[in-house]
């Protein structure tokens, strides 16, 4: 393949069954970045929310970097846009060398984070606003779905901020002792770092959002519930004084006063009318009703 030819002989057969690795739909495989003797292997992966279908997808991104060169290849699950190099080739400057090269690339998936994170929260505003008058069910899918987003995000998040710590820390090298990360290049990729820092912090921050949007439809169908308690309560007993009144004269005794009175049937019913119109109007005034 052509773009294993700009690597070193020694290193494309290693390299080769890596990089042919086909693409997943889902937070598989696992951010990381790897030493193998003579190149540095690395995964990561790139989290892309799309508002308007209520999902998030994975952009995957391999990389081989020697001294002297970076090579990256995009991978995407099918139907999906694949990840886009062109700003970090722009970004890159003549003078730069591999580990340079891989910071602005880091860098710039580092910025898709925060960006995600943005979105998430705008997301999340927008379902918190829809509580009051949204069906409980299509408030619970999103809730749902937007914990299993957070949940996945996070895989992904940490690995990929441990991976950049380990070029901070020194921790990654090439065995022919080539300096690779000078101490300029490692104190860009510190920069790196507190992006994916500040977007951890702030996955956190959306999941303490999520949380309290599930408090409140939570609380909000408790609220129902009592509404609805309230309305049943006051209709059982509008219900019950006629039904007593209706037991006291249908039962069968020869002696009722009312018994032989021409006016004891509509004496009945003004009791029943009386009583039921009492009731509403208390309970209206209650706000039972």
């Amino acid at each position: 393949m052509d773009m294993l030819r700009k690597l070193p002989r020694e290193v494309q057969e290693s390299a080769l069954e890596l990089l042919l690795a086909p693409a997943r739909h889902t937070d598989e495989p696992r951010p990381t970045l790897q030493s193998h003797g003579d190149y540095i292997f690395g995964v990561f992966l790139v989290a892309i929310a799309v508002p308007e279908e209520d999902r998030v997808f994975y952009q995957e991104v391999d990389v081989v970097v020697t001294h002297s060169v970076l090579l990256s290849v995009s991978k995407t699950p099918p139907g999906e846009h694949p990840y886009d190099p062109k700003p970090v080739r722009e970004s890159c400057r003549p003078d730069d060398n591999a580990g340079m090269m891989l910071y602005r690339l880091i860098d710039d998936i580092a910025e898709h984070y925060l960006d995600l994170i943005d979105t998430l929260d705008g997301e999340i505003d927008e379902l918190e606003d829809s509580v009051e008058h949204a069906p409980a069910t299509v408030t619970r899918d999103r809730l749902s779905e937007l914990r299993h987003d957070l949940l996945h995000i996070r895989r992904t998040l940490a690995p990929t901020r441990d991976a950049v710590r380990k070029i901070v820390d020194g921790r990654i090298e090439l065995e022919s002792g080539a300096d690779l990360f000078p101490r300029e290049v490692e104190i860009h990729f510190g920069d790196a770092y507190d992006k994916l820092l500040r977007s951890s912090d702030g996955l956190e921050t959306s999941r303490d959002l999520v949380a309290g949007v599930r408090d409140y439809f939570q609380s909000k169908i408790s609220v129902d519930q009592n509404e609805v308690m309230k309305r049943l309560t006051a209709i059982a007993s509008i219900l019950l004084l006629p039904t007593f009144i209706v037991g006291l004269y249908g039962q069968n005794f020869h002696h009722i006063p009312e018994l032989g009175w021409s006016w004891g049937y509509w004496w009945s019913w003004g009791w029943i009318l009386g009583t039921t119109a009492a009731q509403v109007a208390f309970f209206r005034w209650k706000r039972w009703l």
